[in-house]
């Protein structure tokens, strides 16, 4: 019978054989943590606009939100996006006042929606879960009094009338909570419950329709003045689309400066050449710069026909200096100046017969010639 320090050590050499020839699996990385966003100033209001048609059957409806990026507040358009899996649904981000900063919190995907502020987001989102659809037996039904879904051949729709229980609380389209001027909603236990429950990151297409947004001048508050020209998508970042809605009261995109249009004598110069002052791109006149006094005018072309104002009155006399001879106006005097023409004398009639025979009378030899 084996004592019980020996079968202590037979165990323990059998288990090191094992692990010796065995690989064993490195532990599974943690998830890398979301970066935190803390902003001093609030975000600007949420932008009104209309959604977009649902593009087919099985996508929710994401809302619109502002973010931060490297050129201060940006709007990310809302769009329809089809969840990572059957029955999952989708909790906004937003933005919470705390210790004098604002921070962001990242949406999710779970199997209930969670605490987003009590933000009336619109699209069914109207500050506590989500009113536009919900899934019965692996189907997403969706609520045709909230969503647009006309163009989407489905029988999964109803019809519920959603009332807003957050309209005194969000009337000014605060776009977070807490602090001053923005919702005072607190969440529910139902809320609190789906935020400590299993989540669902982004998917890539919506981190990719972000991003695009955060690269997209237009999208930016401080040039769109809070009301972006693309305010929500049918598809994540489809924002040329012809479904594309803009915000109420917003620009059409901007259009490239003229002065940020290379121009082709710029691009070809080479290095150090000589540098073009720039042109005007309104193609207004210019005014010329004063020209400097002159003693006296310009000579006139003898070709080109005197001014008006010549006909009429004779130019102005020089002033006369000391050991110079007046000079005489040709054109007061012109008449005065010219010699008195001589008249020719009367021509004689002509001859007759009889007094050429007189003449040759006269003269003998005449005939000699």
């Amino acid at each position: 019978m084996t004592s019980l320090p020996a079968f202590r050590l037979l165990a323990g050499a059998t288990l090191g054989l094992v692990l010796a020839g065995c690989v064993v699996a490195p532990m599974a990385p943690e998830p890398e943590a979301v970066a935190v966003v803390r902003v001093s100033s609030a975000p600007p209001p949420l932008p009104v606009y209309e959604l977009p048609p649902c593009p087919s059957d099985g996508y929710l409806w994401t809302p619109g939100y502002w973010h931060w990026g490297p050129d201060g507040y940006f709007w990310v358009p809302g769009t329809w996006v089809m969840p990572p899996r059957v029955g999952l649904l989708w909790t906004p981000g937003y933005w919470g006042y705390a210790s004098g900063v604002y921070v962001f919190h990242e949406g999710y995907w779970g199997p209930r929606v969670g605490f987003y502020g009590g933000i009336n987001y619109g699209g069914g989102y109207v500050g506590h879960g989500y009113a536009g659809g919900r899934w019965v037996n692996n189907q997403f039904q969706y609520n045709n009094a909230v969503v647009n879904v006309t163009n989407v051949r489905t029988v999964n729709v109803y019809h519920e009338t959603v009332i807003n229980n957050v309209t005194v609380i969000n009337n000014n389209r605060v776009s977070y909570v807490g602090g001053p001027g923005g919702s005072q909603v607190a969440p529910t236990q139902a809320e609190i419950a789906a935020d400590r429950g299993p989540h669902v990151e982004p998917t890539v297409l919506q981190r990719e329709h972000r991003d695009d947004a955060r690269g997209n001048p237009a999208f930016a508050a401080q040039r769109n003045d809070g009301r972006p020209p693309i305010a929500a998508t049918p598809q994540p970042r489809s924002f040329n689309a012809p479904q594309a809605t803009p915000a109420r009261g917003a620009a059409p995109l901007p259009m490239p400066r003229a002065e940020d249009r290379p121009r082709m004598e710029e691009r070809d110069r080479p290095p150090g050449a000589f540098q073009r002052p720039a042109q005007h791109d309104d193609a207004r006149p210019v005014a010329p710069p004063p020209a400097a006094p002159m003693d006296r005018p310009p000579p006139r072309d003898p070709r080109a026909a005197p001014p008006a104002d010549a006909r009429t009155s004779p130019p102005p006399r020089p002033a006369q200096g000391e050991g110079q001879r007046p000079r005489q106006d040709p054109g007061a005097n012109a008449n005065a100046a010219r010699p008195p023409k001589r008249e020719a004398p009367p021509k004689a009639p002509p001859k007759g017969e009889g007094e050429r025979r007189k003449e040759r009378d006269k003269d003998p030899d005449r005939d000699r010639h």
